[in-house]
């Protein structure tokens, strides 16, 4: 006899963008967790149905992006060295920062307002079930957007993020876009943090993503011009759309 397979869900590729404009970063970071939790449980359900041989009750699975500025915080990822902090607990007090290890990859980071952060919570299964994939798109949504200012981005072999300087001849490579995502059964969390406008003396009081060598940049450093981070935001919204393949 032939059993006829059971159909996937539908595959849902909006997305429901939140504007959160500044928040803590604790609060954020369960909501990404609550968010996450929600899309997996429909995936594992879903999973079950499937095994039962059935296609009722399939559920499509949701898309989310929260954006927004966070104040002056800094996070360590799971693969981070503690000593990349180069404050001790009095003297984050001192500059009104928190400190938090986290469960995405990579190292030490700073966040804090002028900074536009995005954290896209995806059901790459809905897209591309690929994490290298993934974040060459969030890169080349950066890289695109900033074009628009007249400003040559890239990549550097070997490291996440968005950098100027980028060429293997250029004198000062510096990073103006970090990326540090978590990936649980193909949904993602965490993102990326694009230096607009922030205060870039607070990346004095870390080893930036654990890296020695190169220099942190802002938009509006490079351009020698205030940047509103709510006009990139909108701006740089379309084309993360457009790598991702969203709508």
């Amino acid at each position: 006899m032939h059993v006829v397979p059971p159909s996937l869900p539908a595959v849902n590729t909006l997305v429901q963008v939140q504007r959160l404009g500044l928040v803590e970063y604790a609060p954020t970071w369960a909501l990404q967790e609550e968010l996450l939790a929600a899309t997996v449980a429909i995936k594992t359900k879903n999973r079950l149905v499937e095994t039962g041989g059935t296609d009722v009750g399939l559920q499509p699975t949701p898309n989310h992006l929260l954006l927004c500025q966070h104040p002056h915080t800094y996070t360590l990822g799971k693969s981070g060295k503690p000593e990349h902090l180069l404050l001790d607990e009095a003297g984050l007090q001192a500059h009104s920062a928190t400190f938090h290890r986290i469960n995405r990859g990579g190292d030490i980071t700073y966040h804090g307002p002028g900074q536009l952060v995005g954290y896209p919570i995806l059901d790459l299964d809905n897209f591309r079930p690929d994490i290298g994939w993934y974040l060459r798109a969030l890169e080349q949504a950066v890289i695109n957007l900033l074009a628009e200012y007249g400003l040559r981005a890239g990549r550097i072999a070997g490291l996440t993020g968005v950098w100027l300087g980028w060429e293997p001849d250029a004198p000062n490579p510096r990073k103006i876009c970090a990326m540090g995502v978590k990936c649980s059964r193909w949904t993602t969390m965490h993102g990326l943090a694009l230096n607009v406008n922030p205060d870039l003396s607070y990346f004095g009081y870390i080893v930036p993503c654990g890296i020695t060598d190169k220099a942190v940049t802002s938009l509006a450093q490079e351009l020698q011009a205030p940047v509103a981070v709510e006009e990139v935001q909108e701006r740089l919204l379309p084309h993360l759309l457009t790598q991702l393949g969203c709508s």
